[in-house]
């Protein structure tokens, strides 16, 4: 049952502050939803398996600030594609004075760049929203996150290879798998603004055409042999098995841009029209120790997690505070990893609990001084959870 616009809004606030989640169990295992079963990949756990969509053990995810590959979330919505490298030509084409097939040795030969990044899905977190109201598609918890070191080539000098005409405004990307949608199949698409594209400083593109993921080559599963990597932007507009750019005055009519990845809370057609796209990821934070419902000793305890700034330029991490006591108190995590734009920060504290403490609470400040939300509005499609991060205990 779907509850109306304003009990979505007043549960994600009120009842969560009241420890309501802990009493149902929310925390253990996020609803499937028509979905496969999860299993254990590796060291992954697989929602889905064709396509993958999987995440890390939290624990895992915060023993390095740099992500390993093999801990790495997964997001696909296509089976891998079979690519003949040998073959393989990037098409850029669209509003340019000349259209180019670009080999993949061609591409190294271009200017090339290593940046360290966050990605994450805009998903993340999303079966805090399906306690509202069932949500379809992949039920994230809060592993759809990773910080990895990219290397590629800098878009910008391949739009400029292909001189931009002067009425371009968008930079359209089309991977080479091949996704069900209604009656036929299309690529999995993305675009971005042409001006974020051309933003280049020395230390960070605006967009990458990445080979390589933690200095070696890009896995089939994140993209092999060719990926965007967009830093600041949501995983979705970093397409992986990247095979056509294009460049345009409009934005993607891609269903995964024009009708999908959009804040909508009705879904009907003025709404997905009205909506624009989803682009910057916003700030966030995680408890990834303790587990969720785990039983601590009353006294102090060790609590650790991630925190991530929104991604606007320039904007880091500041602060990240923890309660045990509903917020009425904070004490200020101590990060212990680099703090960068673009970039998560792994943190932790010694907090101390007792008898009758049920829940353990992070929030996140960023360097322009904004918060973390305490509560989120309901959407649609689970998008962009980041609420106060509320993790039950026992004492």
């Amino acid at each position: 049952m779907t509850l109306p616009a304003h009990s979505r809004r007043s549960f994600l606030g009120s009842s969560l502050a009241a420890g309501t989640a802990a009493g149902l169990g929310l925390f253990k295992s996020p609803m499937s939803f028509g979905q496969e079963a999860p299993k254990v990949v590796g060291k992954l756990k697989a929602h889905t398996t064709i396509p993958m969509n999987a995440e890390p053990a939290l624990n895992d995810l915060i023993q390095s600030w740099m992500t390993p590959t093999d801990l790495f979330y997964i997001r696909s919505h296509a089976p891998v594609p079979e690519i003949d490298t040998k073959s393989f030509r990037l098409k850029v084409e669209g509003m340019v004075e000349k259209p180019l097939e670009l080999s993949l040795e061609e591409i190294a030969n271009l200017p090339q760049q290593e940046v360290v990044a966050t990605m994450t899905c805009a998903g993340n977190r999303r079966y805090e929203h399906s306690r509202v109201s069932p949500i379809k598609g992949v039920p994230w918890q809060e592993g759809a996150i990773g910080n990895a070191k990219w290397s590629g080539a800098i878009l910008s000098s391949i739009l400029k290879k292909a001189g931009v005409r002067p009425e371009a405004s968008h930079v359209w990307f089309d991977g080479l798998d091949v996704v069900p949608h209604n009656d036929s199949t299309i690529p999995f698409g993305a675009s971005i603004p042409l001006r974020k594209a051309m933003d280049d400083t020395a230390e960070m593109p605006g967009s990458l055409l990445c080979t390589k993921m933690n200095g070696e080559a890009l896995t089939p599963d994140h993209g092999w042999p060719l990926r965007t990597v967009v830093p600041g932007y949501i995983g979705a507009r970093s397409v992986k098995w990247l095979g056509k750019i294009t460049l345009s005055d409009r934005t993607s009519p891609n269903h995964y841009v024009a009708t999908a990845y959009k804040v909508v809370e009705e879904g009907n057609d003025l709404e997905w029209d009205e909506k624009g796209p989803i682009y910057r990821y916003p700030i966030n934070s995680v408890i990834c120790n303790p587990s969720p419902s785990e039983s601590l000793n009353a006294g102090q305890v060790t609590v650790a997690g991630y925190a991530l700034p929104p991604g606007y330029p320039g904007v880091t991490i500041r602060a990240v505070q923890v309660s045990a006591d509903g917020g009425k108190t904070w004490k200020r995590a101590r990060v212990s990893s680099p703090v960068n734009q673009y970039c998560w920060v792994l943190w932790s504290t010694k907090i101390d609990v007792k008898s009758g403490t049920d829940e353990i609470i992070v929030r996140a400040i960023d360097s322009t001084g904004d918060r973390q939300p305490r509560s989120v509005d309901w959407n649609l499609k689970g998008y962009l959870f980041n609420a106060w991060h509320r993790v039950p205990v026992k004492v």
